[in-house]
């Protein structure tokens, strides 16, 4: 008895230490914050929508889903060859999952992921009310590596919180690459609370982690 409850403890510590091993590292997040200010003679570059796109990943005990934002639109400034300011919106209706197949959940799970179902309109993001998203830029610093910390207010569901995530940025000729490793964001400052276990009592193994994991990509050219 007493091996097999150490064999069963080794095991559930190894999962905890996968489990943390894996997990993304979580955005700095605070009160929204006055937004970056460019220079006059300051470089605009549009971002290209159609090759750009955020992942997201969320977390259950049972598994995970993932899949894909696009933006709406956006505008980048650049002084001297290092980004400034800017604003860009995500497209909510544009939300997909990727890891089921169409006619075997995927299209339900969208769907209520965009609060498209009757009386769950405000499970999660509830598009019809909300239908984009918002990232401002409060400020820059650059990180060793070659890498830059990108500071700015999420707007989600009317909720503004700033947040803070390593990025690199590659200049090459008119063309200007955004790119991020895997964070995480408490989807619940967004008012994102369904399923949360530190919002709802009694879910047992049915909560949903309050963690969001997301990853940009953000392609824009010169204006």
């Amino acid at each position: 008895m007493k091996k097999t409850f150490n064999l069963f403890m080794a095991f559930t510590l190894l999962v905890v230490i996968s489990s943390c091993k894996d997990k993304a590292n979580e955005a700095n997040t605070s009160d929204a914050e006055a937004a970056a200010v460019s220079e006059s003679n300051s470089q605009k570059y549009a971002v290209n929508t159609s090759e750009s796109v955020i992942e997201w990943k969320g977390f259950k005990p049972t598994g995970t889903h993932n899949g894909k934002l696009m933006l709406d639109n956006g505008i980048f400034q650049t002084s001297d060859g290092k980004l400034q300011s800017g604003t860009f919106l995500i497209d909510m209706n544009s939300i997909t999952v990727e890891d089921l197949e169409a006619g075997n959940g995927k299209e339900d799970l969208e769907a209520h992921l965009k609060g498209t179902v009757e009386g769950k309109q405000d499970h999660f993001f509830d598009t019809a009310k909300f239908p984009t998203a918002a990232f401002e830029i409060t400020g820059t610093e650059s990180m060793a590596a070659g890498k830059t910390t990108l500071s700015g207010n999420l707007t989600v569901k009317g909720q503004k919180h700033n947040i803070s995530f390593p990025v690199t940025i590659t200049n090459s000729g008119d063309d200007m690459l955004i790119e991020s490793e895997p964070f995480t964001i408490d989807r619940t400052k967004w008012n994102v609370n369904y399923g949360s276990k530190s919002i709802f009592d009694n879910l047992g193994d049915k909560f949903i982690n309050d963690d969001i994991e997301l990853k940009i990509s953000i392609k824009a050219k010169k204006a």
